[in-house]
């Protein structure tokens, strides 16, 4: 069987990628037109994370690359070639997507929900009727705080925290309309926020929290031009009032698992319909953990409040701008995964993520925090 990723060359991309290749003799994939040489960023992330020379100089001969537009129907592609491509799937991969907590709804509408809908129509025109795989988000859960979200939820009820949570969700409204209309399965994957020990790296793709720690710091930078940067020299650090819940948790998951459990949902037989899972952490992260690894990383000293404060200082006007990074940080509520950890058992289980691991996936290679290390200097570390 041959199958298609798109996303290939993202952060949990590229990881499938890997896991498909372990699967699969050959693996075509889906990369955006114009975006640059495909072949050589899987490569090169490839040779950074330490696979065998012997693997990389066989990825010529094992990828495909097509370029194709998300956005357009018939992915862009002329009507023989994309005929071509359907006809030669066994399976589809739709990973690929915008992650944009701040983009509008009618941008991420266009790359969620018409680039799903696109793909749809690439999984229905090939006559081996390809098994769709379609990578959604736990977030589709929306704004509900507290309680528990199970996979077979899928409503509108509490709305959404942004456009991209909302843009998911119509994605995945979308998938089981399709399903109905032309009696097909589809597996959606919901993972939570994806991370990785892995040291920040130009030539690798960023994470959710490399994103969140981007912005704070030139958040800082711009409210405090003269401020000393990450030398520790200088004045106190500078102090920032987030909205947050004290007793808030958020669900991180280390990617290369996400994307072992992803690949091996694939291989169970599908019921028919839609099946939905949950690729989430078993233990999820105290908001204060997150909370002492961007004070750690920017250099700031963070306070979670209940309400937004009616006095913003320069740098939370700053920070105010991005309302889609802080929304999480009052999040209670706990992703069901039952039907996971009953297929799998034990080997569902996640590696820890706590402190020390988010540290080395976002701080410079070779830097050490500033004071005592952080697990035995913060408690809070531990999982609630």
């Amino acid at each position: 069987m041959h199958v298609a990723l798109t996303g290939a060359t993202g952060f949990l991309g590229l990881r499938l990628l890997r896991r498909l290749l372990d699967t699969y003799r050959s693996v075509t994939v889906l990369v955006h037109a114009g975006s640059g040489d495909a072949l050589h960023r899987i490569t090169r992330f490839f040779v950074l994370t330490g696979v065998p020379e012997a693997f990389v100089a066989e990825l010529p001969g094992r990828l495909r690359v097509v370029e194709t537009e998300l956005e357009r129907p018939g992915l862009g592609l002329s009507r023989r070639v994309f005929q071509e491509l359907a006809d030669g799937l066994g399976a589809i991969w739709h990973s690929a997507g915008s992650i944009n907590l701040e983009g509008d709804l009618p941008e991420l509408r266009r790359t969620n929900v018409e680039g799903t809908r696109h793909v749809l129509e690439l999984a229905a025109a090939g006559r081996e009727r390809p098994m769709v795989h379609h990578v959604s988000t736990a977030f589709v859960a929306g704004s509900r705080r507290e309680g528990v979200a199970y996979e077979d939820e899928l409503d509108d009820t509490y709305g959404f925290e942004n456009a991209y949570e909302r843009s998911k969700y119509e994605a995945e409204v979308l998938i089981h309309a399709w399903s109905r209309e032309h009696r097909r399965p589809v597996v959606v994957l919901r993972p939570s926020i994806l991370v990785t020990d892995l040291p920040p790296h130009p030539e690798l793709p960023s994470h959710p929290l490399q994103v969140v720690e981007r912005i704070l710091r030139d958040a800082r930078r711009t409210a405090h031009p003269g401020s000393p940067g990450h030398d520790g020299d200088g004045p106190d650090d500078p102090r920032v009032r987030l909205v947050g819940h004290p007793h808030g948790r958020l669900n991180l998951m280390q990617v290369e698992h996400a994307a072992e459990v992803m690949v091996r949902l694939a291989g169970r037989t599908p019921s028919g319909g839609v099946d939905t899972y949950h690729v989430v952490h078993d233990r999820d992260v105290p908001v204060l953990t997150v909370k002492t690894l961007l004070e750690r990383l920017i250099e700031v000293s963070i306070d979670l409040v209940a309400t937004a404060p009616d006095d913003p200082s320069a740098l939370e006007a700053l920070v105010d701008f991005y309302p889609g990074l802080t929304a999480y940080l009052t999040h209670r509520r706990r992703f069901d995964d039952t039907r996971v950890r009953a297929l799998f058992g034990s080997s569902a289980a996640s590696g820890r993520v706590d402190l020390d691991y988010l540290w080395s996936g976002l701080a410079p290679r070779g830097r050490v925090p500033a004071g005592p290390s952080p697990t035995a200097a913060f408690p809070s570390a531990r999982y609630a």
